[in-house]
Parts: C-alpha cells; structure tokens; sequence
C-alpha cells in the first residue's frame, strides 16, 4: 500500500521502495492489543483477531467476505496515518504489550523490525513456503532475513518503477512521442543522457524534476546496495553504487536535470505545466500525475526505463508474537493476499499485484487508462515488476542514501566537485555506522 506519506517518509528510510482509508465493522480505532476468544449467546466459540494498517486499501471489504464464510472469525481492522502506524507497532513489540495480531508493514520497516525478528511469527513455520512460487522471487526475499530462514510477512501490493514523460515536450524537442518509438530510441542510460541534452538544448527544459529519482533508478537496477546480507558496508566496493553517482553528478553538471523537491506545490505545478520532460516513478505515481495535472490528459505517456526497472514501496501482512491465534491469523494473511484476491484489490483499489498470475488475468492485461493515451497501464507495470532484481536493503540502509543524496544536492546546490562529495559522504556514513 503506498501513499504520499509513504514517499515523503519512505524515501529517505529505505530508499532513505495513491490511496486513503475506509472502515468497515467490525472496527476498531485502538489498533493495540492481540485478539481474546469471545463466546457466543449459543456457546461457540469465536476467534476475534486484530488488524492494523495504514492508507485506503479496501481490505474491510474483504474482511467483510472472509467473515461470512468463517462466521467462527471476527476480524477488527483499525486505520492509522502512515508514521503513527509504523511507530506504534514499534512501541507495542518493544514492550511485549498492545500489539495487534496482523499489522500491515511497509517494505522500508522491514528493515527495522529485522533486529525484533523474535517479536514476530516466522510464517515458514506456518507453512508459508508453500506459497513463495504464487509471487514476484525479488518480492518475497525482501520479506525474508538475511539468512532465508525467516519469513516476516506475505507479500502485499508492489511499486514497480517506470519512466513517465511529457509527450509534448519530445515532441517539441524533436523527438519521437509514441511509447514503442521512445523506448527504442531510450534504451540505455546513454540515451537517455543524450535525450536530456537534446531537450535541454531545444526546450530549455530539464530532463528530470530532481537528482534524486535519477539517482535511485539507476541505484535500484544493480545487484547490490549499501550492504551485504551480513550487514558488512559494501558502497565503497560496489562499483554500481558510484558508478549510479557519477553519472546523476555529470547530468548534474550537464545542467539538464531539475531541482524541484518532491511533493512540493512546485513540483506538482510543474508537472501540470510541462516544466520537466520525464519522472521516473513507481506505478502508484499515476494518480499523483492524475491529481496534480488534470488538464494534461493525453499530455503525459509511459514506457520503460532504459536497462530494467526497480521497485518503490509496497507492504506485508505479518503476525506479532503476541497473537494468541496465530494459526487463525495465519489462515486469514493467507486468503486475503492469495492471487484472487490480490486481483480484486487491484480493481478495486489500484494496488499492484505482487501475486504474478494475476498479470495474466484478461481485464488485468487489457487494462486502459485513457489519460494515458490509452495505453495498457497495467501490463507496463507488470513488465517493469519482472525485470527487479532481488536486493538486500539492510537496516542502515537510510544513513548511506541519506549522505549521498546530500553529496549529490551539494553538486548541484553549491558546484561542489563531485569526488570529494563523494569521499566526504562516505567518511560521514563510516562515523555514523561507527557510533551505532
């Protein structure tokens, strides 16, 4: 589940990886405390299991559904803003008290429950390696810990990464605007160097809102991060790292990309206005380009980034330890994030499959959006979300993205040479790591 709190949060946690909420009865608005055993006025017992989470998900919808064919089980969803949420259930496993027994978490928390892994149930004691073939590999190892042997949570929605572009600013530049043409023309990182010159030259324009996106999209395409899965810092010997750096810094110095700040007024502005050719988003930025630029329908298009896709956000079901039926909850996590029921909250609420037979469904595959030109918005993302690699984050993760997005907004801020940037964030993230 993403939200713009998420990408504001999220993206200075874990890459530091639409929607609002409903309830439906049963609620509760406490979010605390793990499910008791009720009884009926008959004397059967019922089974009464908490659920927290955060943004619009329609998943009361189907609690609704699961309900009736379980009458034995009385699911109480509670929603909370996106920070309040992760905080909470931070509080309640620290202290052994008012946790509920599922709580949605998204992909960048994962990263700081790892050093709480017993205050969890490992759900491939549940028998959840059954499952793993139903969904995105990359998907399921990030919810996995470093060693494989524990399961956090199943697999929820996805935020694959593709390029969004303004039709009429190729066009104005002299360059093709149909999808299939773009991509041909933009296949490498290359191309996509000299297609910002070429804007840049002919329109004035830059070819990204800010360095951090392009940073993170050519981050998000290599095999390995910040860290290895035994925590070992690694940027400095992971080529791509500042390979993805030099390259952001020579654009940078190129003077073809923007300095807009994400989710400001600014930047949406600008993107109702055409003041940047290209945004290089997850599948959820669809409805932030919708909401900030109404008027530019048939004005922005989308094809893939040049050399694979990352991913941007999505979330898991987990269990807490303090669940007193966990097997229940387990059954429960397992339905609602089952292939058909991943396809119904993508109809119903836009929240992208992580579950892969559902991108063969046909209203999934012939899926439109007119906005868009028309174009098979869907089946783009779920083209995007096969090419992710499978990366480890690790839980420091936020402290080295921080320092290089700092390296990099001093190139272009202050015309900083790149390389001490570079050297200094490094030696910052080493004190850091250091006093940990």
């Amino acid at each position: 589940m993403i939200t713009k709190k998420w990408a504001a949060t999220g993206m200075s946690l874990v890459m530091a990886a639409s929607l609002t909420a409903c309830s439906t009865a049963p609620t509760s608005n406490s979010g605390t405390g793990s499910g008791q055993t009720a009884t009926t006025e008959g004397g059967k017992e019922v089974i009464e299991l908490k659920m927290g989470q955060f943004g619009s998900t329609g998943y009361e919808k189907l609690a609704e559904e699961y309900m009736k064919d379980h009458p034995n089980v009385k699911i109480q969803i509670s929603t909370s803003d996106f920070n309040d949420h992760h905080n909470n259930l931070f509080t309640a496993i620290s202290a052994g008290s008012g946790a509920p027994d599922i709580a949605m978490v998204e992909v960048g928390f994962i990263e700081k429950y790892r050093g709480a892994q017993d205050r969890f149930v490992n759900l491939y004691e549940m028998g959840a390696k059954d499952l793993q073939s139903n969904y995105l590999d990359w998907k399921w190892s990030v919810g996995e810990s470093a060693d494989h042997s524990f399961l956090f949570g199943l697999p929820t929605d996805i935020g694959p990464t593709v390029m969004y572009y303004r039709t009429d600013i190729f066009e104005a530049a002299g360059l093709p605007s149909d999808p299939e043409k773009v991509a041909e023309q933009i296949k490498t990182w290359d191309d996509f160097a000299n297609a910002a010159r070429t804007i840049k030259e002919k329109t004035g324009k830059p070819m990204t809102d800010n360095v951090e996106l392009i940073y993170n999209a050519l981050r998000d395409q290599a095999p390995e991060m910040y860290f290895d899965r035994a925590n070992n810092l690694i940027v400095e010997k992971n080529p791509a790292m500042k390979k993805a750096y030099d390259y952001t810094a020579k654009l940078i110095q190129d003077g073809v990309l923007g300095n807009l700040a994400l989710w400001t007024p600014e930047w949406g502005a600008a993107m109702a206005d055409g003041g940047y050719a290209t945004l290089l988003g997850a599948s959820w930025m669809q409805g932030n380009i919708k909401g900030n630029a109404p008027d530019a329908k048939g004005k922005w298009a989308i094809t893939q980034m040049p050399e694979g896709a990352g991913n941007w956000g999505g979330s898991y079901l987990v269990i807490t330890k303090e669940s007193k039926h966990p097997k229940e909850a387990y059954e429960f996590i397992k339905w609602i994030t089952s292939p058909d029921n991943q396809y119904k909250s993508f109809l119903d609420q836009g929240l992208f499959p992580s579950a892969t037979a559902v991108y063969d469904e046909s209203k999934f595959k012939d899926y439109t959006d007119e906005y868009f030109g028309g174009q098979h918005t869907a089946q783009i993302m779920s083209e995007a979300a096969k090419k992710v690699k499978n990366v480890y984050y690790g839980e420091n993760f936020s402290i080295v993205q921080g320092e290089i997005l700092k390296a990099l907004q001093n190139v272009q801020s202050k015309k900083s040479d790149p390389e001490q940037e570079w050297s200094e964030a490094i030696a910052r993230v080493k004190q850091q790591l250091e006093r940990k």
